[in-house]
């Protein structure tokens, strides 16, 4: 038994040295083989709607507060959160959602874009935290995976473009004020 022991700790030691990590670490093949096979494994549980929401919680969760957190800076007045799934009148499944009771043309289109904010997190996360992180093939793998759900969930859905796209006057004040910004970096 003594030995069994002694095999499984040299094992996980070997595991867990930088040396074994460097080549999967280091080498972006890798990582976008883990994304997909993370991506794959999330893809196969869409026929339950239920295991479905157990895997999308998450990431759900992250987008909706997205929603919630600059619908309440910019004065929409949200009213509900939620993120249990639910069926649609057409029949699809909707993950989560948030409502708001002041939606005005300054402040829908941020708050329908809002999930954008969680590329910023993720950038933040892989340029500040991942280099002071210990190299381990767990805290690689949580990496991972943290990074896989924020920026996949990043994304707006086609009902957050749809209300975007319903406040024009929202849409050209924005873009003044991009452009505007860009012109200010030169």
């Amino acid at each position: 038994m003594e030995i069994l022991q002694t095999l499984i700790f040299k094992f996980q030691s070997w595991i867990q040295s930088p040396e074994f990590l460097f080549p999967f670490t280091n080498n972006r093949f890798f990582l976008i083989l883990l994304v997909i096979v993370l991506i794959r494994l999330k893809y196969n549980t869409y026929s339950s709607m239920w295991a479905s929401a157990l895997v999308n919680i998450p990431g759900t969760l992250l987008h909706e507060l997205m929603h919630y957190c600059v619908g309440l800076v910019l004065n929409a007045r949200p009213c509900n959160f939620t993120i249990l799934p639910r069926r649609a009148a057409d029949g699809s499944y909707v993950m989560g959602s948030v409502s708001f009771r002041n939606v005005t043309f300054y402040n829908a289109v941020p708050s329908a874009l809002a999930p954008l904010f969680l590329l910023a997190i993720g950038f933040y996360l892989n340029r500040y935290y991942l280099p002071r992180m210990p190299l381990t093939a767990v805290n690689y793998i949580l990496y991972v995976l943290l990074q896989t759900i924020l920026i996949e969930n990043a994304m707006p859905s086609g009902a957050d473009f749809k209300v975007a796209r319903m406040y024009f006057k929202g849409i050209v004040f924005y873009g003044v004020l991009f452009v505007g910004w860009l012109i200010s970096l030169i």
